[in-house]
């Protein structure tokens, strides 16, 4: 009982698949497995956090959020692909940290300096709530019947310890990762304790509801304080909804939205984040922001359109998904950015008006603090999972329409599959087919992006007139074995205005940025993941005539479409050079409120690409005469 009501958890709009039911295909399986072939695949192999001495394999190494980081991404990658080598990486993981847990339900490392025993005073929680994220995945693509007793017996021990032990630091921050998989587990078990600890850990977790309700972190902000850390505020902003599920108080969900309402007035990058190069840092194109926090971001996101229902939060996992996360880790996914900025036009070893260190926007195996290195590989799989959900009754729902392959059962289980056919987000066009068993009726809900003004959706080549609600269009139908459904989203050009009358440039859900030549320098050669200062090889210092005019250039999308030489899709248009935007502080100053340029100086036609495209760029564009 709490406050003399009953416990009870609201039920989600809508629900996961269980993870492998959805399977990567075109682009995006391209992505996945450029991935397995970097970073992701053989980390382990080349940084010696994660390699076999981690206190997570049994060793004495690093024992504290590393390796389930990295394993929150490795494990739903390795399924997604069927990746047999991959699936051998994680399985010893998976087994160390089952065979870890203790009588009395602890688990996990317990003799290192970031991993404390119970009854010590500073008793560290964090890694238990990832690796429990982790054994989540891992019980729904594997159906191993280990793991549903494991986390109720750690979870029980957790209620015990917790009066006395409570929430603090990083895992107070962070107290609505671990209700994730507390509710996860509570609708298998209905084990009313579980809702009990729910309670413990809502009551300890920072207020964040509270602190989206009034917002008051309207400034760059310059002191240390876990409410305004990046990372923390992308895995927060899904704390309300969490906590909502719990106290059923309407006033919570509002709160998700202003909370992002605010983050974007006040932080907002054009690439769909908030900036934070550690903490929120204000609106300037040249501050940064990490790449945990995209990451984080897209997580919050992906569960937020889970609880509430609304389509809004699928355009925001687009928009930071397609751009703001290949943008910061290489092509070849051998590197990566702890910082990136919007408008980068040199990456190196310099001091910049942040506070991170003069590497974090170098390119390399652990720039800066080493979380991004181990937690950047939940980005894509994540996405790729969270495709489509369940509805409540008996449906599916397309959240994202990037090339996919869904197995799974609607109505009263009748088996289907669904091949989304699309080269989505570079192209307009979208193809569902559907195979299924029998006959059946059921609904399929269609995300309609908000930027669309003029969605067409056919099925069987029939036109259909729809209504949207929260950003969705619902058919609901008796749905026949090789019925197709045709979307097409007409993608309109739209400029944002940003800083100093700067625009950014929208193409869907895509920002396509002023690319600048690169110049790749080693700086510290390895084995195989080496760190990299990027330079410029091409002026940047551009601005859009006024009243700018975009003619669309389609090109192939090839195996890795987010690099400079095989962009899939290009803007022309055109601009002049300035002679009045200057370098501050080791990067770009903001733009020039009164652009102007050198007398006689030509109109050039310039080639924008896709944000994710360029390392280096420029995405905050000034223009003449505005």
């Amino acid at each position: 009982m709490a406050n003399g009501k009953k416990l009870k958890l609201t039920e989600t709009e809508f629900y996961p698949l269980p993870l492998g039911s959805i399977k990567p295909r075109g682009w995006l399986r391209d992505q996945l497995q450029i991935q397995a072939n970097g970073f992701t695949g053989h980390l382990d192999e080349q940084w010696e956090d994660l390699g076999p001495n981690s206190g997570w394999l049994g060793g004495t190494g690093e024992s504290w959020e590393r390796g389930p980081y990295y394993l929150d991404g490795l494990l739903p990658l390795a399924y997604l692909l069927d990746d047999k080598h991959l699936i051998e990486k994680v399985i010893p993981w998976i087994e160390w940290t089952l065979s870890s847990q203790r009588d009395d339900g602890s688990f996990g490392p317990t003799d290192s300096a970031s991993a404390k025993k119970p009854g010590v005073d500073e008793q560290e929680w964090w890694q238990d709530f990832i690796m429990l994220k982790v054994l989540t995945q891992y019980q729904e693509v594997t159906n191993d019947q280990r793991v549903i007793p494991f986390m109720e017996k750690y979870l029980i021990y957790l209620k015990k310890f917790l009066p006395d032990f409570p929430l603090r630091e990083w895992h107070q921050a962070r107290g609505a990762d671990l209700l994730l998989s507390i509710h996860w587990l509570y609708e298998r078990r209905g084990n009313i304790e579980l809702l009990e600890l729910a309670e413990i850990v809502r009551k300890q977790t920072i207020e964040w509801s509270n602190i989206f309700d009034e917002f008051p972190y309207r400034r760059k902000q310059t002191e240390w304080n876990h409410r305004i850390h990046v990372v923390n505020v992308a895995m927060g902003i899904k704390a309300p909804a969490v906590f909502y599920r719990q106290t059923g108080n309407e006033w919570e969900k509002e709160a998700v939205y202003k909370g992002i309402e605010q983050l974007m007035t006040y932080h907002g990058q054009a690439h769909g984040m908030f900036s934070g190069d550690e903490w929120l840092s204000g609106t300037h194109p040249s501050q940064g922001v990490e790449l945990c926090a995209v990451v984080e971001y897209m997580f919050s996101m992906e569960n937020l359109i889970r609880i509430l229902g609304d389509g809004m939060f699928g355009d925001i996992l687009e928009k930071v998904a397609f751009n703001a996360l290949p943008a910061t880790i290489s092509p070849e996914w051998d590197s990566h950015q702890y910082d990136q900025q919007v408008n980068q036009v040199v990456c190196n070893l310099a001091k910049r008006p942040w506070s991170n260190g003069p590497e974090a926007n170098m390119f390399g195996l652990e720039p800066h603090f080493g979380c991004c290195t181990s937690n950047m590989h939940q980005g894509w799989p994540k996405l790729t999972s969270s495709l489509w959900m369940a509805t409540r009754d008996g449906g599916l729902t397309a959240v994202s329409y990037a090339p996919c392959h869904v197995k799974t059962s609607v109505s009263e289980n009748v088996e289907v599959e669904l091949a989304v056919e699309s080269h989505y987000p570079f192209r307009e066009q979208v193809m569902i087919h559907i195979n299924i068993s029998e006959k059946a009726t059921f609904p399929i809900l269609l995300r309609i992006p908000e930027w669309c003004s003029n969605p067409q959706i056919t099925v069987n080549g029939a036109s259909h007139k729809f209504h949207v609600e929260k950003g969705f269009a619902r058919f609901e139908r008796e749905w026949e074995n090789d019925d197709q459904i045709e979307l097409v989203f007409p993608m309109e050009v739209k400029l944002e205005e940003r800083n100093n009358n700067a625009v950014s440039v929208n193409r869907g859900p895509l920002v396509y940025v002023l690319p600048i030549g690169e110049n790749w320098i080693c700086v510290h050669e390895r084995e195989q993941f080496h760190d990299w200062e990027v330079y410029p090889t091409t002026a940047w210092r551009y601005a859009l005539v006024n009243n700018p005019e975009f003619e669309v250039e389609l090109g192939e999308c090839s195996q890795q479409p987010y690099q400079q030489n095989t962009a899939p899709i290009k803007l022309k248009t055109k601009g002049k050079a300035l002679s009045n935007w200057v370098m501050k502080q080791n990067s770009a100053a903001a733009p020039p409120l009164n652009p102007k340029t050198y007398p006689n100086t030509p109109i050039e036609t310039i080639e924008l690409v896709p944000y994710g495209c360029a390392r280096l760029r420029i995405g905050e564009i000034p223009v003449l005469g505005k």
